[in-house]
């Protein structure tokens, strides 16, 4: 199933992709994709459901992040060995994990704002992974029976804020819109192999990204199973698992976003996005 959720900001409703590529609204079925909704008994509660039944939701409606109610937004660093070769760092020994302000997530399409005194505000394609139920002391043999399926998300980073101003990378990750996730929840069942997804992005229509997730150092089970070592996982936690290379601080020269940029992204599978860029408002 493609589950996502739609409408204005703050006031999004339920939804589900039909075989049709037809939004249908399911808040007459659950209240939310969060929570308990994520369960293997939520989920099946929506795979019984007769789509035709359901309203359809028009097609250019605002598509909001795809999973609602996230506690937490955990990222990981430098997990492709190419990404962390042109980033001028080691493969980490263990996974580095780092935490994303939830206030940073926004939907699939919403802009890319460039925050005050940013100057270098950067892209990065990856892989998302939803938890569906808690886990805790989970054995990696076990670990995906805990997620509850992938979307996309892009975590844009500003790289002056995360890496020259001191201190942790989390101020450089969790500004305002700086978490897109969806267009759609994507459930673990239509997923034959989380690690074999073509990822990608472009710049103006330049390919800036054309990955792999075949290609991680540490790959989705063993990082459940690695994070739930540390602090219980909660449905609707999202877990970002690292960029292959071509971001804009690999480039050479640098490269960074400007207003007036579009950035466009996806994982086979699991949709794309498309974002404007734009100057803090505020």
């Amino acid at each position: 199933m493609k589950l996502l959720r739609f409408g204005p900001e703050g006031a999004e409703k339920p939804g589900i992709l039909d075989a049709e590529g037809t939004i249908r609204d399911l808040s007459g079925v659950v209240p939310d994709i969060s929570g308990a909704t994520l369960s293997d008994e939520g989920l099946a509660q929506i795979a019984a459901t007769d789509l035709s039944t359901l309203p359809a939701v028009p097609a250019d409606t605002r598509l909001g992040p795809c999973v609602a109610g996230t506690g937490k937004f955990i990222c990981i660093g430098l997990n492709y060995a190419d990404h962390a070769a042109e980033s001028g760092m080691d493969v980490p020994a263990e996974p580095v994990m780092f935490m994303k302000a939830t206030s940073a997530i926004c939907g699939p399409n919403d802009p890319i704002i460039i925050p005050r005194d940013s100057e270098k505000t950067d892209w990065e394609v990856e892989l998302a992974v939803i938890i569906g139920k808690r886990a805790k002391y989970v054995d990696e043999a076990d670990a995906m029976d805990y997620v509850a399926g992938y979307a996309v998300t892009n975590d844009v980073s500003e790289r002056t804020f995360q890496i020259e101003r001191g201190g942790q990378w989390t101020k450089g990750k969790s500004c305002d819109n700086y978490g897109q996730i969806g267009p759609w929840l994507v459930t673990r069942d239509e997923v034959a192999d989380p690690q074999d997804l073509k990822m990608w992005l472009t710049v103006n229509g330049q390919t800036m990204q054309d990955g792999s997730t075949d290609t991680m150092v540490y790959r989705v089970a063993h990082l459940v199973s690695y994070l739930s070592r540390f602090m219980s996982l909660q449905p609707g936690d999202v877990i970002s698992t690292g960029t292959p290379p071509g971001v804009g601080m690999g480039q050479k020269p640098p490269r960074y976003l400007r207003p007036g940029d579009v950035v466009e992204l996806g994982i086979e599978g699991l949709g794309q996005q498309k974002q404007s860029v734009i100057a803090d408002p505020e």
